[in-house]
């Protein structure tokens, strides 16, 4: 139950992803074709929001659930592992038709073939995790 708040959050989040149409196959198609500014217009939005945010964790003024401060590390700049992940990333978006998020906004509301995505999207998972040690990192 301490936890609720976070599923209420989901939850929330989850609806505006339906109402805003970031969930529909139709929208991605058309931001992958260029015809429509709306997917464009929702994740610089959200790229914008990110900047902010992160300003504040690194001013200290958001702090995370348990009040401690966020710190967030420095990663390794990698050409090749940008690349190769973002066209991996990319072409599963654009084959499927959703990203990570709105696959499970997708099942509550019933797509159900979806499962088939989500399952696919945790193999992957566990293959990079049996694999990363070999790739650049």
């Amino acid at each position: 139950m301490k936890n609720f708040k976070f599923l209420l959050i989901g939850v929330l989040f989850g609806i505006v992803l339906s109402k805003t149409e970031v969930i529909s196959w139709y929208r991605i198609y058309e931001m992958f074709k260029f015809q429509s500014f709306h997917m464009y217009g929702i994740i610089g939005s959200a790229v914008v929001l990110g900047i902010v945010v992160f300003y504040f964790f690194n001013q200290g003024k958001i702090k995370n659930y348990k009040g401690s401060q966020i710190a967030i590390e420095a990663k390794e700049k990698g050409f090749a592992r940008t690349i190769i992940g973002g066209t991996i990333f990319g072409l599963g978006w654009g084959l499927i038709g959703a990203c990570p998020g709105p696959m499970f906004i997708l099942l509550g509301r019933g797509v159900f073939s979806i499962v088939i995505v989500i399952i696919g999207a945790l193999l992957g998972a566990l293959l990079y995790h049996a694999l990363k040690k070999k790739l650049p990192h």
